[in-house]
């Protein structure tokens, strides 16, 4: 693990069912996050289908977690499954280091994103990502 994903900032995980969705929205979300907040998409089933791969989901959490902490988004049905799923491989050290997020996928990365980037608490960035859920559009 790079230094840079232990920095002391809170880092990411977004979890969709479309590999271009989580890799796109981890493009935007580092736009306004800025270099410091490391980023994982985990997204797409295996072999490049639609759907959530449970190993990947695996993957991205064990390479994530760290001192600083780090939020899992989501974006529906599967991954929901597959964040659980995985949860449950990981030992009690890395879960204590990981919060899931019962947020909007884009407006929840977006928010915990910014948080994160002013050094907030890994609890503080989750707060941020639910609250986009009270957010209006209009």
């Amino acid at each position: 693990m790079d230094g840079e994903s232990r920095n002391g900032f809170v880092g990411l995980v977004l979890v969709s069912h479309s590999a271009a969705i989580a890799e796109g929205l981890a493009e935007l979300v580092a736009q306004v996050a800025g270099p410091s907040v490391r980023i994982v998409a985990a997204g797409g089933g295996p072999d490049g289908t639609f759907g959530t791969d449970g190993g990947r989901v695996l993957n991205a959490l064990q390479e994530i977690a760290g001192p600083a902490g780090a939020v899992v988004l989501m974006d529906l049905g599967s991954s929901v499954l597959s964040v659980r799923a995985a949860f449950g491989e990981l030992p009690k050290e890395t879960i204590a280091q990981l919060r899931i997020a019962d947020a909007p996928l884009v407006e929840g990365a977006i928010a915990a994103g910014v948080t994160a980037s002013t050094g907030g608490s890994v609890d503080e960035v989750l707060a941020a990502a639910q609250e986009a859920r009270t957010v209006a559009k209009l």
